[in-house]
């Protein structure tokens, strides 16, 4: 455990995610105080720029709602959107202001999950955020609450940190929540004990998990915490998860909190987008020998093995392919239209190019545009 925190405290790049609760009032509006609590932390642990530190933060809806004279979280997505335009801005203002005690830039970068499954969209967020490190800046990230609809939603920060973490290289993920780490009960009732390390499944495999967070202003929770700790450990990145209290513990790798090894290693930065936070737009249903091309062979998909198409989407959108059962077995970027499927299925792409011209010479998914579902 000794040398798992010791890493911890080497680590050269880290995204930090703090959550709505630790930030602002359970009727909403910024607590101050806490921000700069926060800042402090950060910009210390920054140790004069040899540390690169990325803050995805949550909040912005928020912030908006005492301005807005709204008293607590609205469920519809419009008045969603008009909170979080009202409180992005407050929220960076906030940070601006507090991390120029130190001296530190701050630039504000607003994801949907369709920037990152869209291959020009994923490199240009991966562009911005490695130049704001080189210049010196500190990027505070957030989704673009404002303009995302549910189709195109994280759905919460936690998994979007998870993902920003395993887009910039990260050496460390830091959640911070209002809870001080993951506990094998409700840390509300006694009996229940806080888990040191997590190395694997099987040490959540008798673990309960809440849902709900204590403020009642962010969308999150232990279980989005939990699945965020998984894509990033899976992705070769540690996890530290504690509370907004404790991150200055956390980010100097003393015992705090709960500590999740590394489980896998660092896939391609799109196909774990493409994975993790993409919103199929319609799905293809594959023959047989199309699902063992793709599934066991690890092959492009080609217009021969397509069934069926359904859904409405556009060349580049996310679809699933399934097999005739209906199972889910991979999910990739298509090169054509859904209007344009039903043209080409069951055929070889020497006869639709021949047809159709040389434009239809090529696969409907490619396969450095694919990833296998778990089964």
């Amino acid at each position: 455990m000794a040398s798992a925190r010791q890493s911890v405290a080497e680590a050269r790049r880290v995204v930090v995610k703090v959550g709505s609760s630790s930030l602002t009032t359970a009727a909403g509006g910024l607590d101050a105080d806490r921000v700069d609590a926060l800042v402090d932390v950060l910009a210390k642990s920054r140790d004069g720029g040899l540390r690169e530190i990325v803050l995805v933060s949550s909040g912005a809806i928020a912030a908006g709602l005492s301005p807005l004279g709204l008293v607590r979280r609205p469920k519809d997505l419009a008045r969603q959107q008009a909170a979080a335009s009202v409180g992005q801005g407050l929220l960076v203002a906030r940070y601006t202001a507090s991390f120029a005690r130190y001296g530190v830039r701050v630039g504000q970068v607003l994801l949907t999950s369709d920037d990152m499954a869209r291959r020009a969209h994923h490199r240009n967020a991966s562009r911005t955020l490695d130049q704001l490190l080189a210049m010196g800046a500190l990027p505070v990230v957030n989704e673009n609450d404002t303009v995302a609809t549910d189709e195109i939603r994280f759905g919460d920060n936690d998994r979007l940190a998870a993902l920003v973490a395993h887009l910039v290289h990260a050496d460390l993920l830091v959640l911070l929540s209002d809870v001080d780490g993951l506990y094998d009960g409700d840390p509300a009732k006694p009996g229940t004990s806080r888990i040191d390390e997590v190395r694997g499944p099987a040490d959540m495999a008798h673990v309960e998990i809440g849902s709900a967070g204590k403020a009642g202003v962010g969308t999150g929770g232990m279980v989005t915490k939990v699945e965020a700790a998984r894509i990033a450990a899976a992705a070769g990145i540690p996890v530290v998860l504690t509370s907004a209290s404790h991150a200055g513990d956390a980010l100097a790798g003393r015992a705090t909190g709960t500590y999740f090894h590394r489980t896998g290693r660092r896939s391609a930065d799109r196909l774990l987008w493409l994975q993790h936070a993409s919103e199929p737009r319609g799905a293809l249903t594959l023959d047989d020998g199309a699902v063992r091309a793709v599934v066991e062979g690890r092959k492009s998909l080609l217009p021969a093995g397509i069934a069926a198409v359904e859904g409405e989407f556009t060349a580049g959108d996310p679809v699933e392919l399934r097999d005739a059962a209906g199972r889910a077995v991979a999910r990739g970027l298509v090169n054509f239209d859904a209007k344009e499927i039903p043209l080409l299925i069951g055929r070889s792409t020497r006869d639709l190019a021949k047809e159709l011209g040389p434009a239809y010479e090529r696969e409907v998914v490619h396969r450095d545009d694919l990833v296998l579902l778990p089964g």
